[in-house]
């Protein structure tokens, strides 16, 4: 058994019955028919096998294609007419009745698989669009910036959303790779406003602006700003969560962040151990600074080689299993070992859907950083927990 099947669970195991009770419920029109035909020659004329050749086309209208739906009503009414013949018939008003009540079953069902593949084919569609504009919004980062092993992700809570009020963004600057990682107050097209507005301020800001805390004041006056125009309860309710981090060019050294009212950062060592970075002066979320008049402070961490930083929204640590218990990243970390921001990301994401069984009531957004401890090379075999 392969290592992932061993930490996870083969495939295998669901997805064997899955595709078996796919494969059932495919079959389901044409056991109807089957059914239907064995029953109306084997039970005298004066009962009705109609009924089987009504539901073969009705239960195929979700899963067969319209071609396939065509062919079933066809068969179920040519069917049902054998029958009839064999018997003797139709020449009773209920055998015309029974072929009646098939055919225009029939049509119907055509009618509605009709109906759901054009439904389906406009899902697609805006699928598509909110799958570009997530790529828009949130690319994904290289794999390697000046030094540094990148990695993110973004998973949504509901299926059929690719986007939402997480965000995240990573650029190299004249000053260091800076990233910002954050959670915007509400959900639907308002919160993507807002994710618009920050990654857009941010992504100028911080190639232009030398000093952290100011990126972090331009971000707050784009939100302010929005705020304003739109006007109402929006007006004082359009902020955000953020963290910000600069990791200045240069050989190993120090780690700089920004935290305005968001979850606290994980540093995982070379050596296994995590720790989580709270800042030393609290502060308000993004948008919020016409409340207090607090400074914004910067906190200097040390970023040696082989040293991993993960940011991440409160989706991870809000997570629950069928028993209410949050999962507890900084419980879990400790057991994922190896440092390749890209496999620790799957890691965590799948340990996270594990704990909830796959129900999260939130959007999750990760992004990871190491600093390289060796020159670059193949990238590291995918970690082990405990």
């Amino acid at each position: 058994m392969g290592q992932r099947e061993r930490l996870y669970g083969s495939s295998g195991s669901r997805a064997g019955p899955l595709r078996g009770a796919g494969r059932f419920v495919h079959s389901l029109p044409l056991l109807f028919l089957a059914v239907g035909a064995l029953f109306g020659l084997l039970t005298p004329a004066n009962v009705s096998a109609a009924p089987f050749f009504t539901a073969a086309p009705l239960v195929g209208v979700g899963i067969y294609t319209v071609r396939a739906t065509v062919l079933v009503g066809a068969s179920g009414l040519l069917l049902l007419l054998g029958v009839k013949i064999a018997k003797g018939g139709p020449d009773e008003f209920a055998d015309q009745m029974d072929l009646l009540t098939v055919g225009s079953v029939a049509v119907l069902a055509l009618l509605i698989n009709l109906l759901v593949r054009r439904g389906v084919t406009a899902l697609a569609s805006v699928r598509d669009v909110a799958g570009a504009a997530q790529r828009a919004l949130l690319p994904v980062p290289p794999e390697r910036v000046d030094g540094l092993r990148v990695a993110a992700r973004y998973e949504a809570a509901r299926a059929d959303a690719q986007i939402g009020g997480d965000f995240y963004a990573v650029q190299q600057t004249p000053y260091g790779v800076r990233l910002v990682l954050g959670d915007v107050r509400g959900k639907g097209l308002g919160a993507v406003e807002t994710v618009v507005v920050v990654l857009g301020a941010f992504r100028e800001a911080a190639e232009y602006e030398p000093e952290l805390e100011t990126v972090a004041a331009r971000l707050d006056a784009a939100l302010r700003r929005a705020g304003a125009v739109r006007g109402g309860e929006d007006r004082s309710e359009g902020f955000a969560t953020a963290l910000l981090a600069e990791i200045p060019p240069g050989p190993p050294g120090d780690l700089r962040l920004l935290n305005r009212g968001h979850p606290p950062p994980f540093l995982l060592s070379a050596d296994g151990t995590v720790r989580s970075v709270y800042p030393d002066s609290p502060a308000l979320p993004l948008g919020m600074s016409g409340l207090t008049g607090w400074p914004d402070r910067v906190e200097t961490v040390p970023f040696p080689g082989g040293t991993t930083l993960l940011m991440y929204t409160d989706g991870v640590t809000e997570a629950r299993d069928e028993n209410g218990v949050f999962y507890d990243p900084e419980a879990r970390l400790p057991g994922l070992r190896g440092h390749n921001p890209a496999v620790l990301l799957d890691m965590l994401v799948r340990d996270v859907a594990r704990h909830t069984g796959g129900r999260t009531a939130d959007d999750m957004a990760l992004l990871a950083a190491s600093r390289e401890s060796t020159p670059a090379g193949p990238s590291p075999g995918e970690p082990h927990p405990e």
